[in-house]
């Protein structure tokens, strides 16, 4: 009967391992002087080294890295007579340390933009096609306007815009509106258009015709960008609908890439007209009109509701918002 009762149930087994791992993570106690110079030791591969870049002594440093080594309970390098060698475990926590320091740099940086209470940062994410044809004009005027406000641009796919916005790794996004719809949370507003065109090698068949639909393009050898890019999904929809198989012969990670394949005569490609107005200007190229209503498409302007969004981050999407819808620029 005693030992039943001293027994302990699943749940005081599992509260107990929760406030073990708690006690290890109370114990760990350094600094970011002691992170730079793990970084920097596997860096250079010698703590000297390491030490001078950091201004440290070399006793300070390597008793630092020790200190480190003692509060994980595992040996980040090994000791050999040419220097310090991360082990396995000091590679997968310098992934970490990196990331650390990055996180400290944009806190850092984040402070110093608001330090006066007249400047501040906006990280904007937009899509391949809006962040070639649009953002950087309106990033410029904008600036022109507000020249102490920074933006910090990223690009992505239309997915990735969405989810650094949820995530907040970005305030603003501009996504291409048929691909997803974002949370409740986010305020959406129309941002600009744009339209598709075919561009093929002027020796390609359907280099000759003035316009094209979707039932000349299927039977073509396609040139396309990644499976999660906004093109390849609109391809895959518009196949579905003429009960269809693509011939997507090569995929490419950015429409300059895209764009040399289609020079190398291995398929067609869909473009952003602005984006071929300005990347596929050679004459072996031809663009060609895509006479159908799915041509035209529409980007969205995203951000969360105030007081979740910061006031540079505000202003960055009303200006952005205000600045269109508009069109590609005509061909």
């Amino acid at each position: 009967m005693s030992k039943a009762l001293n027994t302990p149930t699943p749940a005081a087994e599992r509260q107990l391992s929760s406030q073990a791992r708690r006690l290890g993570l109370d114990r760990i106690r350094f600094d970011l002087t002691s992170i730079r110079l793990f970084i920097a030791t596997v860096e250079h591969g010698s703590i000297t080294r390491a030490a001078e870049q950091q201004c440290v002594a070399v006793t300070a440093a390597s008793r630092r890295i020790a200190e480190l080594e003692a509060q994980f309970g595992i040996a980040l390098f090994q000791r050999r007579p040419h220097g310090m060698v991360p082990t396995d475990a000091g590679r997968s926590l310098l992934a970490h340390a990196r990331a650390l320091m990055h996180s400290v740099e944009r806190m850092h940086n984040d402070a110093a933009a608001h330090a006066d209470g007249h400047k501040g940062l906006a990280r904007v994410a937009a899509c391949t096609s809006a962040a070639l044809q649009f953002l950087p004009g309106d990033i410029r005027a904008h600036q022109a306007l507000f020249p102490d406000i920074d933006i910090e641009t990223q690009e992505g796919t239309s997915y990735g815009v969405i989810k650094a916005v949820v995530q907040g790794t970005a305030e603003v996004g501009i996504y291409e509106a048929a691909v997803s719809t974002p949370p409740a949370m986010m305020r959406t507003r129309p941002y600009r258009e744009d339209r598709l065109v075919l561009v093929t090698h002027r020796a390609h068949p359907l280099a000759r015709r003035r316009q094209v639909g979707f039932a000349d393009i299927l039977p073509c050898d396609l040139v396309g960008l990644n499976e999660d890019s906004a093109l390849s999904m609109l391809l895959v929809r518009l196949a579905a609908r003429h009960d269809g198989k693509l011939n997507v012969r090569v995929r490419a990670r950015s429409f300059d890439t895209m764009l040399a394949m289609i020079q190398a005569e291995l398929g067609v490609g869909l473009v952003p007209q602005g984006v071929a107005q300005w990347l596929a200007v050679s004459k072996t190229f031809r663009h060609i009109e895509i006479a159908e209503p799915w041509a035209r498409r529409q980007f969205v302007l995203c951000h969360r509701h105030a007081p979740d969004i910061s006031s540079a981050a505000l202003s960055v999407a009303e200006f952005l918002a205000r600045s269109g819808p508009r069109d590609a620029p005509p061909a």
